[in-house]
């Protein structure tokens, strides 16, 4: 019983000791100072603990009472040669600008690591601590030089990063990196704070030249993969290509680092550059699915870049492809692209519908077959055979309930009720996929839910937004010019009614997609000038800009429209890319 009692009290005693410490600290960060130093000074009394001590000794310079603590230390180095003791006695002096003793106190500290090296840490920390980054350095760098097996690169990255030295920060951590490459990918994301798109960034410039001076020197698979992270970073996809083609030749296990170089490319619309990556691949795999992904890219580029006249020869590259591998499993994805180039580039909607339902006689998963009906419905959409494609559409949703194709089916069901007219029915299921897993598919749905609520009530007879449906489908069908002259009808008939500015910035859209960039830019222009306090005001801004600094070759034109979504338009999801553009543009170093 009594030995119970003794730990209960011990216990207690504990708890109110560690209580005690905690409001003590409590006191120092809210600035009671005095109160902070009556409890340390207890503390320290019942438990002779140096860092009591040393938290007296920081109350004290707060109260400006230098001369106690320095008596402090010194009694405590008497009894003890701790080199961090010397540090706190040289801080001591230095808050009363004594600074030739202060630096006689850091030097011993550091002196002291001569002697036991194992302490550079603690005293690099110390210094640290006080803000003394300099001697923190020479700290860090001394015990690196007694015991080569200690590496306080990044300790030596982060002080050099935070006195703004970039170059010595990223020496820093190459240096780091050189002894433990799997801290590769850290590497990766502390440079990217610096690093930006423009190559000719002092940063970009630096780290450069480090990475390549490494590589003459020592020609590892992280320095490779580090200067083609870089060339990404800047965009210069055609040099990273040559640093990927030099990990692959030390390692032709994987083309999958190129192939994410070459969709990054694609990304960005480098389509010269994507193909050129995507050809190297197919001449140096002879993995079937890596093949297939190649060749699928290649004809996605061709489909983009090439105008109506020559869709014969992507034609003639789908059938030359399915002779070389077949139409089975594995091909799906590339039988489902040929059925949609058929149906909405070749405009033959009945032999893409055709080809595609030979698919559903395959052996293929659930998801697949799903995947089949979902783009044989988008097909009868094409040839507004309305009721055929919400069949389709309705059992995709029943089989695979819950899942994200059953959802982009359901807003499928949604978006061609719309075409029909039937927006009351449309904006049902559209409610309803507001809460969708996937925030693509309930970011369309809001969008599209706004579009009918917005303009259903102001016309009865939902004129307007029935021709807006209309020049919607006809856009969908890849047929841009009708759908150009269906929204001309409403910004002419429907003059000043709700529905207006949407027709603008679809019409806008349409007009880039014809390459009638001036035509595009009056319509932006227009819903800045009419409509900026409505919800497509920083729309027009972002791609008014956009047109202006990357097509229209009037940058200077672009600068303004950014900054006012910068600073009128905070909440936009182009914030972050305008004030890129912005800072570029200004010439500012992006970090």
């Amino acid at each position: 019983m009594k030995r119970v009692l003794l730990v209960i009290i011990v216990l207690f005693s504990c708890l109110g000791f560690g209580q005690n410490n905690i409001i003590a600290d409590d006191y120092f960060k809210r600035g009671e100072f005095v109160k902070a130093l009556s409890l340390y000074q207890k503390l320290y009394e019942s438990k002779k603990s140096s860092n009591y001590l040393y938290k007296i000794a920081a109350t004290l310079q707060q109260l400006e009472r230098y001369q106690e603590a320095q008596e402090l230390l010194f009694q405590k180095k008497e009894k003890s040669k701790s080199p961090v003791l010397s540090i706190e006695i040289g801080y001591n002096y230095r808050l009363q600008d004594s600074l030739t003793k202060a630096d006689y106190y850091f030097n011993d500290a550091l002196d002291y690591i001569e002697e036991k090296s194992h302490y550079a840490y603690s005293v690099a920390r110390k210094f640290e601590e006080h803000s003394l980054q300099d001697y923190a350095i020479k700290a860090y760098t001394k015990g690196m030089e007694l015991q080569p097996d200690k590496n306080y690169n990044i300790q030596l990255a982060r002080i050099y990063g935070d006195q703004g030295n970039i170059e010595l920060m990223f020496s820093s951590y190459i240096d780091y990196l050189e002894n433990k490459p799997s801290f590769l990918n850290n590497a990766k994301r502390a440079f990217s704070d610096f690093v930006s798109e423009n190559s000719d960034n002092e940063s970009n410039i630096a780290l450069r030249r480090l990475l390549i001076q490494k590589l003459q020197l020592s020609p590892e698979t992280y320095w490779y993969e580090l200067l083609s992270w870089l060339y990404v970073q800047e965009k210069a996809f055609n040099k990273s290509f040559v640093q990927e083609k030099a990990l692959y030749m030390r390692n032709p296990e994987s083309l999958d680092r190129i192939i994410e170089l070459a969709v990054a490319a694609l990304d960005q619309k480098e389509y010269e550059t994507s193909e050129r990556i995507f050809s190297y691949v197919l001449e140096n795999s002879q993995d079937i699915s890596t093949l297939l992904t190649a060749h699928q890219y290649s004809i996605d580029i061709k489909t983009e870049t090439y105008s109506e006249k020559d869709y014969g020869e992507i034609d003639k590259v789908y059938n030359q492809l399915f002779e070389t591998f077949g139409t089975y499993r594995q091909t799906l994805s590339l039988q489902l692209s040929y059925g949609n180039f058929l149906a909405f580039y070749l405009k033959k909607p009945e032999e893409g519908s055709a080809f595609l339902k030979q698919t559903l006689d395959l052996a293929i998963s659930p998801f697949q077959e799903a995947s089949v009906k979902l783009k044989l419905a988008d097909i009868l959409v094409f040839q507004e055979k309305f009721n055929e494609a919400l069949i389709y559409y309705t059992q995709i949703q029943a089989n695979l309930k819950n899942s994200t194709i059953a959802q982009e089916a359901r807003f499928k069901v949604a978006k061609t009720s719309y075409y029909k007219g039937d927006f009351d029915w449309a904006e049902s299921q559209l409610k309803i996929l507001k809460a969708s897993t996937s925030q693509l598919i309930a970011n369309d749905a809001l969008d599209l839910k706004l579009l009918i609520s917005d303009n259903k009530q102001e016309d009865s007879l939902r004129t307007a937004l029935k021709l807006y449906a209309k020049a919607d489908l006809m856009a969908y069908q890849n047929n841009s010019k009708s759908a150009i002259d269906a929204l001309e009808q409403i910004l002419t008939e429907h003059k000043g009614e709700s529905i207006t500015d949407q027709a603008l910035y679809k019409q806008a859209k349409l007009f880039e997609k014809e390459g009638k960039y001036e035509n595009a830019a009056a319509n932006y222009q227009q819903i800045i000038a009419d409509y900026r306090e409505d919800i497509l005001a920083d729309d027009a801004h972002y791609y008014l800009a956009e047109l202006y600094n990357n097509i229209l070759g009037k940058p200077e034109d672009a600068k303004p429209l950014y900054e006012k979504i910068i600073f009128e338009h905070e909440d936009s999801i182009y914030f972050v890319e305008a004030r890129k553009a912005y800072r570029k543009l200004r010439g500012d170093a992006i970090n």
